[in-house]
């Protein structure tokens, strides 16, 4: 599958895009079933996305927000990716919006399993949209590469919605939504910005073998969007 690739001259004029999109997605979520999901990922990538989606006018009372994944940090945490999202974009108008964390106040991921999956899987999946980002490694969620349950985690036949993810790459440990969660979205989006990304992403459809690679084979749909 070749994603659909959205090229913008610049990080404003793409973030525009993308939020106008996922805002209109989120309403006829909402129009169509009453409620919506959102999932979206941490990182310095998505800050200015963030920041527009925040005031965008759609009825935010009815959104519930989730994370793509999380650094096993409290919240307090400058690393933590709730802390992220709460900072750029649970303000302004999406103020009103339902957030359910992926971290859990345990000593670590794997001792707090059950109660994550039992907190996404309480949600009405699957998810509406679901924005992925993109490191220089090629890794996506927490999908490292040499992740000690990436195989897991990339099992489109997996049962568990959420997983730990221990790698060399990811400092903390993490916890992911999955490749099922993620793949059964109904939009997908790869926000990625800079050349060095955008020449990972060609290597990726071009069949290296990075986690994001094989994300990109196990989507039915995927939207591509990147500004130098």
């Amino acid at each position: 599958m070749n994603p659909t690739m959205h090229t913008y001259d610049s990080k404003p004029v793409l973030a525009q895009a993308l939020a106008g999109r996922i805002a209109a997605q989120l309403s006829e979520a909402i129009a169509s079933r009453g409620s919506a999901l959102l999932a979206l990922s941490g990182g310095s990538t998505p800050k200015l996305l963030m920041e527009t989606l925040s005031g965008t006018e759609i009825d935010w009372s009815r959104v519930t927000v989730t994370l793509v994944d999380e650094r096993w940090v409290d919240d307090s945490d400058e690393r933590s990716n709730a802390r992220l999202l709460k900072t750029h974009l649970l303000k302004n108008k999406a103020a009103a919006a339902h957030f359910v964390p992926l971290y859990a106040a345990a000593p670590t991921p794997e001792s707090a399993l059950a109660t994550i999956n039992a907190r996404i899987d309480g949600l009405a999946l699957p998810l509406d949209v679901a924005v992925l980002g993109m490191g220089g490694d090629g890794h996506t969620a927490s999908f490292f590469p040499g992740g000690d349950r990436l195989d897991e985690a990339l099992d489109p036949n997996g049962t568990h919605s959420v997983l730990p993810m221990r790698a060399e790459g990811a400092g903390e440990p993490r916890v992911t939504l999955t490749v099922p969660r993620l793949i059964e979205a109904r939009a997908l989006y790869l926000h990625i910005e800079g050349d060095g990304k955008r020449e990972v992403y060609e290597q990726a459809l071009n069949g290296t073998d990075y986690p994001i690679t094989r994300v990109i084979k196990l989507a039915a749909e995927l939207e591509t969007y990147w500004a130098p």
